[in-house]
């Protein structure tokens, strides 16, 4: 029992599973998530215009860029002090308040900005508003839900909430589809809100029956200041890695055509379907070199042989059936992405390395140099994505390999160094 909150919980260190089973149950999360996303975006290209599509994706976008940073390197934080052998129960209390808080904040900034910068692509109707604000706050608290889990060893968890909350999302698109063609853009932001809040819910309840947590949020400055000062630096490292792909359709929305946004954005989401192994290894791996520091240099050539694998497999097919997978959407999407689908699946490889490198620099506490690295790489990619936005989608996506390629190779020179020094270190 915790002394600071009442709470009861199970010995997590006898329910932990593998890593290994941990990393491939959050891939398999990831993937049902993946798979009902964009069977979701099947149904909206046949339920409304390319516009509504793209105003979609584009706030979609956004609201994945809050919760990033409303984040604030609390999931880090809590891996860290779960794995120090810190009180769950008081851990978890005080990082779900500071997420709830800082999602709330951020959503109600983003809508207030957009509406004074771009208001002929803002949408302000109640509807937009509010499930906006919701999707920010529950989609944090499910960033948070996740690291909890694999904190406490049981990321295979995450299979069932995402499958849940994908489900709900394809099916409320589905009927809105069903009902009525020409769907707005804020109907279909509704739709793909519920599948978040049905994966927060589930997770809560996940969170209750594996490890006995009930919440009991706090907002106490001794609990959250702790928190915030071993998270931030991890999450400004974790917004180099995301920030990248999710300013790019705001980017393109905005300033080039939400047609443009609705074109790549489809490629982008199945091409991150393969890239969530490596990145969903990499949590775990930083979780077990925290645990465990002296198997860090196994524990990441065994991260990186499995993102290999399982991500390297999701691209190959990505790969042979871009053109069929994209004609789902409907021809023009097929025509215009297909070419990149195939150039951002073989990306593959070298975001692998990039996570790996990125793990063993938070499980070293290396961030400063790993941060300068991603944003360094970020706005690179993002420049190189937009100089050639005119000439259309592919390439795009062939500049964002070339870029990419380029920064893996860097990193993995240094890599292989870190790991040198981890090895004579540990001698």
């Amino acid at each position: 029992m915790s002394a600071d909150t009442g709470i009861i919980f199970t010995d997590a260190s006898n329910a932990r599973h593998s890593a290994l089973r941990s990393s491939l149950g959050l891939v398999v999360g990831k993937a049902a998530q993946t798979g009902a996303g964009f069977a979701f975006w099947i149904v909206a290209a046949h339920a409304t215009s390319d516009r509504e599509v793209g105003l979609t994706t584009a706030a979609v976008s956004a609201v994945m860029i809050c919760t990033q940073l409303a984040v604030l390197g609390v999931g880090s934080a809590v891996i860290l002090s779960v794995g120090r052998g810190e009180p769950p129960g008081r851990v978890l209390d005080a990082a779900f308040a500071i997420v709830a808080l800082a999602g709330t904040v951020l959503a109600l900034g983003y809508l207030v900005l957009q509406s004074a910068v771009t208001p002929d692509t803002a949408l302000t109707s109640v509807l937009f508003w509010l499930t906006f604000l919701v999707a920010a706050i529950s989609g944090t608290l499910v960033i948070v839900l996740d690291q909890a889990l694999v904190a406490l060893g049981r990321g295979a968890s995450a299979t069932s909430r995402y499958a849940l909350g994908g489900g709900v999302s394809l099916g409320a698109a589905a009927l809105v589809a069903w009902w009525a063609h020409g769907a707005a853009a804020d109907v279909l932001m509704a739709c793909w809100t519920l599948g978040t809040i049905v994966a927060c819910v589930v997770g809560a309840v996940q969170l209750r029956k594996l490890v006995g947590y009930r919440p009991r949020l706090s907002l106490r400055p001794a609990r959250g200041r702790p928190l915030l000062a071993l998270g931030l630096p991890y999450q400004l490292l974790t917004l180099t890695e995301r920030a990248p792909g999710l300013v790019l359709p705001l980017l393109l929305a905005h300033t080039v055509a939400p047609e443009a946004a609705a074109y790549w954005y489809p490629a982008w989401m199945m091409a991150w379907a393969a890239y969530s192994a490596p990145m969903l290894m990499g949590i775990v791996q930083f979780s077990e070199g925290v645990r465990e520091p002296d198997r860090l240099v196994a524990t990441t050539w065994a991260s990186l042989r499995w993102s290999l694998a399982v991500g390297g497999l999701a691209a190959a097919v990505l790969v042979i059936l871009a053109h069929p997978l994209l004609s789902l959407l409907g021809e023009q999407y097929a025509d215009s992405s297909a070419g990149a689908l195939r150039w951002l699946a073989a990306g593959l490889v070298p975001y692998a390395v990039l996570q790996a490198y990125n793990a063993v620099c938070r499980a070293r506490g290396r961030y400063t140099e790993a941060i300068v690295v991603g944003v360094t790489l970020g706005i690179a990619l993002c420049a190189s994505a937009l100089a050639a936005a005119d000439r259309g989608p592919t390439a795009m996506a062939l500049a964002w390999l070339v870029v990419l390629s380029i920064g893996a190779g860097a990193v993995g020179l240094r890599l292989l160094a870190v790991l040198r020094r981890v090895t004579k270190d540990a001698r």
